[in-house]
């Protein structure tokens, strides 16, 4: 198994304890695309804009889902969004 695998096996498993903890284990996750956006945001920015960012996206994610968007798109748009501001 490589060191991608290794780190995506890992960042899966504590995503999934993160989420029972929170009471939200059903609530989705798009790993790699979070992690793409970090990315971007630790790059375009600073390193510490990664966990800021995806933060936010999150939150407006939310906030969308709560007024009644379906959860997938608004996760979706939220960091699709932010990918784009930070390639701008």
């Amino acid at each position: 198994m490589s060191d991608e695998a290794d780190l995506h096996r890992v960042l899966a498993e504590w995503a999934d304890r993160v989420r029972e903890e929170l009471d939200i284990a059903g609530a989705p996750l798009d790993l790699d695309r979070v992690l793409g956006v970090a990315g971007v945001a630790a790059h375009a920015v600073i390193r510490p804009a990664a966990p800021v960012t995806t933060y936010l996206a999150g939150y407006a994610a939310g906030l969308a889902a709560a007024s009644g968007a379906d959860p997938d798109a608004a996760a979706a748009d939220a960091l699709d969004r932010v990918r784009r501001l930070a390639g701008s």
